[in-house]
This record gives C-alpha cells, structure tokens and sequence, in this order.
C-alpha cells in the first residue's frame, strides 16, 4: 500500500475502539487466556515500558512498520523480535516520551520527526513482570534507521502488505517459563517469527488496521 494512500485511511484510526482481548487471544494458547484473566493483582505491582509500532514510507513510497531482533543475553526476551522500545525512565513524563525516546535510543528514528496517532491496548508480560503500553506512531519520511549495537542484534523493516496478508499467521513450538513446549499462534514476518506479547500486539494493530481498510 502506498504510503499517501496510507495516512489518508489512519487518519479516521482515532475514532475506531480498541478490540482489546478479542485481538490478543488470538495470538496466545488457551491455557494463557486464563492467566490473563487472573492477573490483576500483578499487573497493580508489575514494572511499566512503553513500544511504538511506526509506520513509514519507504524510498518507493511503499508502507513499512519497524520491528527490532533483540541480541542474545541471559533474560527472559533473548533473541526475541519486538517494537523498539522499553521500560519507563525517571526522567520520562509519560509512557508515549519512554516510547519515543526508546525508538531513537534503538534505531535512531527522532522524536520529532514521529506523530503519535493512537494508544492501543497495554500488555502485560509475566515472566519480566512488565505493564506495556504500545503506540501507533508515524513518520512521513524515509527514516535513516541507526541500530544501537549493544542491545539491537537486527532491524527488520514489514511490508504493511506483507503483514495484512493472513498467510503471515503461523504456529510456533515455544519452551514456556515452566520449561513446558507448547505450539502458539505467531506471525512469520520477513522469515522472522514473531509471538508472545509483541504479536498480542501486532494482532490488534491488524484488526484495527483491516477495519479501516
């Protein structure tokens, strides 16, 4: 899709409501649907981050989204694909500045070049114990990315084509905390597969996204 094409449809996004859950079940196995239900308690004492979903033109004006492979380490999101961003900082006023200076930090995107057009559902992560408040957010320029080396291992530009297409949805076979392997709804994207919270995610943007379309 083209990008011009792209902002004329977002723009009505801010009027559309969040599917929430309906779009996050999806993408999780039955047994974590009551685990999300459960967790209130925890949610009340969990740490806070803040991710952007943005969206750009690229240099044929087609549109893309930014995703990040993290670099492998000892903690529960080794290796693992993610909307650039992270945990709130003192010096954050709110959780979309922790989002937008994260995105700078970790593929050089500034902030003043993005506008932030929609807060979409939080995600809670219980292995790292964090709240996640992801945002929709757009740049009208191609972006010059800059990977931070030290916590980035790859930057991996979607397709918004790529991604509406239903064959994108795959199965994936994931050790659990528990060192139990169960099979999880995933999206397979540019040979990525991408689960756990950030496809939650990634699925209410394509509901909201297909509602406008």
């Amino acid at each position: 899709m083209k990008f011009d094409e792209f902002l004329k449809l977002v723009s009505k996004i801010e009027n559309i409501p969040l599917p929430a859950e309906t779009s996050h079940f999806k993408m999780v196995p039955p047994f974590r649907q009551e685990l999300l239900k459960k967790q209130q308690e925890a949610i009340k004492k969990a740490k806070h981050a803040g991710v952007l979903a943005l969206f750009y033109p690229d240099e044929n004006q087609e549109t893309k989204f930014i995703l990040i492979l993290r670099k492998t380490y000892k903690g529960v999101h080794s290796a693992q694909v993610a909307f650039p961003g992270g945990k709130l900082e003192i010096q954050d006023i709110s959780l979309e500045d922790t989002a937008l200076r994260e995105t700078y930090e970790e593929v050089g995107v500034s902030a003043d070049t993005v506008q932030v057009i929609k807060k979409i559902s939080q995600v809670y992560i219980p292995p790292s114990n964090f709240y996640v408040q992801p945002f929709i957010g757009i740049t009208q320029v191609t972006p010059n990315f800059i990977k931070q080396d030290d916590e980035v291992e790859a930057l991996i530009e979607v397709s918004l084509r790529h991604f509406l297409d239903d064959k994108s949805l795959v199965f994936k076979k994931v050790k659990t905390s528990y060192s139990v392997e169960v099979e999880v709804p995933a999206f397979k994207l540019n040979d990525y597969v991408v689960w756990g919270a950030t496809a939650m995610m990634l699925s209410e943007i394509k509901d909201l996204l297909k509602e406008l379309f």
